[in-house]
């Protein structure tokens, strides 16, 4: 169901667990605000109930501090993970007045941004995973137009094609269905969201 936030964005999330897991190993959290939208995507690494609890020690920071800079969340984000699995991060910040997009990935999550002018977008993440120990953050700035298309998912997802699939005339809900009909295995924990910037 497509989740209209405010004027600004409408998103559409979808989840599913690893066949055989009772647990998501992924966990997500979004909020939109007048000034701004944020998001945040974790890939516990493995599955199952441990894997969960590190994605969710992600999440659970963004949601209480949403307000902050996407570099002091993401070493927020590191610290929490102390003692846990690790998690596969990205956290992307929509400004509105600056129609301006920050972005900080840190694993094998990916992202698109698609605009109407068919400019497609694709910050690279930094390998590896966040863990507690230093790490090296690449967080990214590029200014976005309205009507613009993002989706963000884990690797348990594989997408070919986004530029047809994020084609501007195109619902969030029939982009959905694609990608759960041809891109979404059981052979991991799989998460997508995609949503329009208005």
């Amino acid at each position: 169901m497509i989740d209209r936030l405010n004027d600004k964005v409408e998103v559409l999330a979808f989840q599913t667990a690893k066949k055989g897991k009772d647990y998501c190993g992924d966990s997500y959290f979004y909020i939109a605000t007048d000034e701004y939208y944020i998001c945040v995507l974790a890939d516990g690494l493995g599955s199952g109930q441990y894997a969960n609890e590190a994605s969710a020690a992600v999440t659970d920071i963004v949601e209480k501090h949403h307000d902050m800079d996407i570099d002091s969340l993401m070493n927020l984000c590191n610290k929490a993970l102390v003692h846990k699995r690790g998690a596969a991060v990205s956290i992307f910040k929509f400004s509105f007045a600056e129609k301006v997009l920050t972005y900080s990935c840190v694993g094998n999550i990916r992202f698109f941004l698609y605009s109407q002018s068919e400019k497609l977008t694709y910050p690279l993440p930094v390998t590896g995973y966040l863990s507690g120990r230093k790490q090296n953050f690449n967080t990214q700035r590029f200014k976005y137009e309205e009507n613009s298309k993002f989706l963000v998912f884990s690797d348990g997802i594989n997408i070919t094609g986004v530029k047809d699939l994020l084609k501007p005339f195109v619902p969030l809900c029939h982009i959905a269905e694609t990608i759960k009909k041809e891109s979404v295995t059981m052979d991991d924990d799989a998460t997508f969201i995609i949503g329009n910037l208005l």
